[in-house]
């Protein structure tokens, strides 16, 4: 604080008059007593800046509910399910009141330091958050990899409504085919209704733009007149419901987890003859390569 080191040694060194001073500076008498007395107690050091946090804060969370918290944190981190400051919120209704916000809980397990923040991530709030107004007006589908209890892999695809987050289908692969997603999107459609849009990202079971063509899939999507949704490359928060269904099934105990899924697989899905023969298609008269994907004709300038 230069300034309040000038005062005080004018006061102290220079004998100067402390009304005069405060005239010439701006500044009140008491401070420059007030500093005086800090000097006499302190030192220089004790013209530094104090803190101006106060001593009591009245709407402080309750120690009581503070150790809520980290209890929830540490039970639901245990359990294997999501442990962060929504889901920990949700939880303490009816065991808190009143229920703190989830900023104030993400800051309480800071400072207790349970969670490690991370200030090179992009901001949640720069995303562009959308959600379908409807059920079945879109649905996000996606497939990830998991292994059985005996150690071998398998491939899980997981479909599910937009609006209303509900798990509309899921199967296990082996290896997952074009065909076979074609087959989880009518057995999901035989029991929730066909959606309006579909999304997915840009495997390639779900799109053959990288090959210029089209996979059994978006064919089937604009023969019955649904629109076709791909994430951009590199993106996967554009489907990032699914993509938090995947973490919210592998977070289960894996034995339970994949007993689900093989009995979900095991019931017979509907099989379409058509998609055995993919260049007989309409409107699409090229050939089908191994992943699917049917070839279109390359259209030159006329």
């Amino acid at each position: 604080m230069a300034l309040g080191r000038y005062l005080v040694e004018a006061v102290v060194l220079e004998r100067r008059s402390v009304s005069e001073l405060a005239r010439r500076h701006g500044v009140s008498r008491y401070w420059i007593y007030k500093l005086l007395k800090r000097f006499h107690e302190g030192g220089f050091a004790a013209l530094e800046p104090r803190s101006r946090r106060p001593k009591t804060c009245a709407h402080e969370t309750a120690a009581s509910v503070q150790a809520e918290i980290l209890q929830l944190r540490q039970e639901l981190s245990e359990a294997g399910h999501d442990a962060g400051p929504q889901t920990i919120a949700h939880h303490l209704i009816g065991r808190a009141e009143p229920v703190p916000s989830a900023a104030t809980i993400w800051r309480i397990l800071k400072r207790h330091g349970v969670v490690t923040p991370q200030p090179h991530k992009r901001p949640r709030c720069s995303f562009i958050r959308f959600e379908a107004k409807l059920p079945n007006e879109t649905w996000q589908c996606d497939a990830t990899a998991w292994q059985l209890a005996d150690g071998s892999p398998v491939e899980i695809l997981n479909i599910e409504d937009d609006h209303s987050r509900l798990f509309v289908h899921s199967s296990a692969f082996h290896t997952l085919k074009a065909g076979e997603v074609v087959e989880a999107f009518f057995a999901a459609a035989d029991s929730h209704g066909l959606p309006a849009s579909f999304l997915t990202d840009n495997a390639a079971v779900f799109s053959g733009g990288s090959r210029r063509g089209k996979v059994p899939l978006e064919l089937e999507l604009e023969r019955l007149g649904i629109e076709v949704k791909h994430s951009t490359p590199y993106h996967p928060q554009t489907c990032g419901k699914v993509e938090r269904l995947h973490q919210n099934t592998q977070a289960l105990p894996g034995q339970a987890a994949a007993c689900e899924l093989a009995s979900r697989a095991a019931v017979p899905t509907r099989r379409l003859p058509r998609l055995l023969q993919p260049a007989t298609a309409p409107s699409c008269p090229g050939q089908a390569d191994t992943a699917g994907c049917v070839q279109l004709p390359h259209q030159g300038p006329t």
